[in-house]
């Protein structure tokens, strides 16, 4: 239970930072051309709203035309209870308000609709524009403080560990990634893994000797779970020995490299805590390689299939390559990280379009999973990078009710200079509307089937 809160957590404020950087991409825009904006709420507030506050009206202020000017007194500032997103209700607009009794008064000059086309397109975009930069400052932000830190594929002397979609694939556990489509493959990029499970043939290094070809299929991609592709194969080697454990007694020494239970070969930590579970409180031998000598020792692993050590992180045990940015540096690189995952995000749409695609989808349930079991703040801007990406572009798909939606209307409009009928944006809202909730249904839907068929 406690998992689930701490990824409910991080779901929460990674979204909702999200959203609010959104809004206020289009209230900061829609103020600098003044028009007025009426409200501007985190998540939805149908009913009544968890908190508000609408300031003082201060002296008014007025144009050179003598019009009163809209200020940021004009706006409602609150809190919603439903928390599906965040919006800013924006004077003389069709949004998701439809607020039909103001637009059948006279256009006020502070109102959407009367601003020139360019500054409502302006307006309009400015949530994308403020979501896709915002990753980019997160990118450049990790860059600039953690740095880049990977270990080389072929530094992996123990190779990868592969999921079940990847070995029925024909990957071995154990094989280093080499090449994709003829390309080599390089740890430091971000997408490298997308570079290898989007390839026709990936090229790999087996039994540290046999260079193999494995052919993907088309829907490769598709079949992988929240288990993801590869991680790196741990090495079992012991960084510090538990006083009065089964290790501790067998004489088990910090720095030894365990490398087999009895006749079975543990070169990767996944296949020790098997052989451990084996040999559960029944006496047996574990080699261990020390000093570049091999030895055995007499052991019984606990009870519950254990021996009692604390394992090396395997940035230990491999060797690493840091890169570090300066203050300036950083921005060139959160540049490409952002480019880099929009194009690979992009381009894996194209999966969506199918039968296995359309299962794929997901909702909240599955973003969250995303989340690490832990609270880790590098794991947390990654992941708030990557969905600030992903809000960025799915709002400006030209769908109504959505930002783009609103964005082809006025591209419609600058093209052949006439508005479309108020009558056909409320429709298009509606139906945008609707789809929108159809899709949300359906992918919180089938994030309750998977955990249901679990």
């Amino acid at each position: 239970m406690d998992v689930f809160f701490i990824k409910a957590l991080q779901l929460i404020v990674a979204l909702a930072f999200l959203v609010v950087i959104h809004e206020f991409g289009h209230y900061i825009i829609a103020r600098m051309f003044g028009i007025k904006v009426e409200k501007f709420y985190l998540f939805f507030n149908p009913w009544f709203s968890l908190y508000k506050w609408k300031p003082r009206k201060g002296k008014p202020k007025y144009d050179k035309d003598g019009n009163e000017r809209a200020t940021w007194r004009d706006t409602e500032y609150g809190i919603g209870w439903l928390p599906l997103g965040g919006y800013v209700k924006i004077a003389g607009m069709i949004d998701e308000s439809m607020d039909k009794e103001q637009m059948k008064q006279p256009a006020k000059p502070w109102e959407f609709r009367s601003k020139p086309a360019y500054q409502r397109l302006l307006v309009m975009i400015a949530g994308v524009m403020f979501n896709f930069i915002l990753a980019i400052l997160i990118y450049a932000g990790i860059a600039f403080y953690w740095g880049d830190k990977y270990i080389p594929f072929d530094k992996a002397t123990e190779g990868m560990e592969f999921s079940q979609a990847a070995i029925d694939a024909g990957f071995r556990n154990g094989d280093i990634p080499l090449m994709a489509d003829g390309k080599p493959i390089d740890a430091s990029k971000d997408d490298a893994i997308f570079q290898t499970v989007s390839a026709k043939t990936v090229t790999v290094l087996r039994n540290r000797r046999d260079t193999v070809n494995i052919s993907l299929p088309q829907d490769f991609m598709l079949k992988l779970d929240k288990k993801g592709f590869m991680t790196y194969r741990q090495p079992v080697v012991v960084d510090k020995v538990m006083a009065l454990g089964a290790a501790s007694e067998a004489g088990i020494e910090p720095g030894d490299r365990i490398v087999a239970i009895d006749t079975v070969s543990t070169r990767a930590f996944t296949e020790l805590t098997a052989a451990l579970k084996k040999y559960a409180g029944k006496a047996t031998t574990v080699t261990v390689e020390r000093a570049g000598k091999s030895m055995t020792l007499p052991v019984t692993p606990s009870e519950e299939g254990k021996l009692g050590f604390q394992l090396k992180r395997i940035t230990d045990v491999y060797p690493t390559v840091t890169v570090r940015y300066g203050f300036f540096e950083s921005f060139p690189k959160g540049w490409e990280n952002g480019t880099t995952l929009l194009t690979s995000y992009v381009s894996s749409l194209k999966h969506l379009f199918s039968k296995e695609g359309a299962q794929s989808i997901g909702g909240f349930g599955a973003i969250g999973d995303m989340f690490p079991e832990r609270w880790n703040w590098l794991s947390f801007w990654e992941i708030t990078a990557f969905l600030s990406i992903v809000l960025a572009f799915m709002n400006i798909l030209p769908i109504p009710a959505l930002d783009g939606g609103h964005v082809l209307f006025l591209i419609y409009e600058m093209v052949t200079r006439r508005k479309p009928p108020e009558k056909v944006l409320e429709y298009a809202q509606m139906a945008g509307m609707f789809f929108l909730l159809a899709l949300l249904l359906y992918a919180n839907g089938a994030d309750i089937v998977r955990a249901i068929m679990k």
